[in-house]
Order: C-alpha cells, then structure tokens, then sequence
C-alpha cells in the first residue's frame, strides 16, 4: 500500500505546526487510499548539514543521516506542513530537506501551510525545491491564516472548508505517487 509521511517542518518551542500536522494525520487516517504517518523533526535532532559529500552522491556518512534517509526512503509521498518564516519556510525544514537527494527523486509532494498570508510564500519556495529533486509537486494546498485559523494566534481552531481542500490535496499527493512507483523501482 502506498505510504504517505507526513512531515511536521517546524521545530520551535511552542509550534503551531504539531497541532496542524495532527490534524492533517486525523484526516488522513479517516481515509483508506494510504497509509499514513507522522514525521515530526524533533524525533531527528539534525543538526546542520553536517556531511561531507553532496547528497546527491548518496554516500552518507552519519548516523543521523543513515536514520533520517531510511525514513524517507521508507515513503512514497509526504504532505510537508510548514509555517512561513521570513518568506520562507522554516530552516529546520530546509535542512532537514537538504540532507538527502536521491531519497526525495520521483516522489509527491504536497502542503499544508500556516502564517500571515497562509504561508502560500513559503509553499512557492518549497515547489521551487521540489523541482530540483526531482518531486512532482500537486497544485492543491491547504493555507492557514494566523488571523482566522487561530484563536489568538496559537490555538489551532481551522474553518471547515480546510478539510475538504486537504483531502483534494491528499487525493492529488496519493495519485502521483502510485504513478511515480514504476519510476522508483529503476
């Protein structure tokens, strides 16, 4: 059965994004399409790149490496949720991304974002790095407002018609990546 991780890119005190990605795993697992699982960076401690060969010569070296590439090679698609920093996306995600290459190729991807603007800023960098490893990116997204998805800024309360915009999403993440699989078994 097709595995779906989904990955919660924000590691600050406090996050917004647990209860969000909590959600997204809620929802999915009403679902019978996938299976559905929780990667949260925490559990991973990564510090910054650390390794000394690019990741696309998949020659790793350290054990924290070695754990966070057999987890993502374990999934054939992932719903990142990610808050929008600065215009961006969190740097404990972008790290976390960078740390890998061949692990990412030929698999979906799709968002779920939260911020000012519903985090769409940080969801147009991530589609741009996507691209360079070689994920195919679906067009559906869920964006979160800080001003009406949250009661006081922290307290995740998301308007109803997010979670038919994260099930199109899910539709979309679970289609492509039954249709990459040929291209990962080469």
């Amino acid at each position: 059965m097709t595995r779906i991780g989904i990955i919660l890119g924000s590691t600050r005190p406090g996050r917004n994004g647990e209860a969000v990605a909590r959600w997204v795993l809620e929802v999915a697992k009403q679902r019978s399409d996938a299976e559905y699982e929780l990667i949260d960076l925490l559990d991973y401690q990564l510090p910054h790149l650390d390794e000394a060969y690019p990741p696309s010569m998949g020659q790793y070296t350290k054990p924290h490496t070695l754990k966070w590439a057999e987890t993502i090679a374990s999934y054939d698609g992932f719903i990142m949720v990610t808050p929008e920093y600065n215009h961006s996306t969190s740097g404990a995600l972008k790290n976390a991304i960078d740390f890998l290459y061949g692990e990412w190729n030929n698999k979906a991807v799709g968002f779920v974002s939260y911020g000012s603007v519903g985090g769409a800023r940080a969801v147009e960098h991530l589609r741009l790095i996507a691209g360079e490893l070689q994920m195919a990116d679906v067009r559906s997204q869920v964006a979160l407002s800080l001003f009406t998805d949250f009661e006081n800024f922290s307290v995740f309360k998301p308007n109803t018609f997010h979670e038919d915009a994260l099930n199109t999403t899910l539709d979309q993440v679970v289609a492509w990546s039954a249709a990459l699989a040929p291209l990962r078994q080469r």
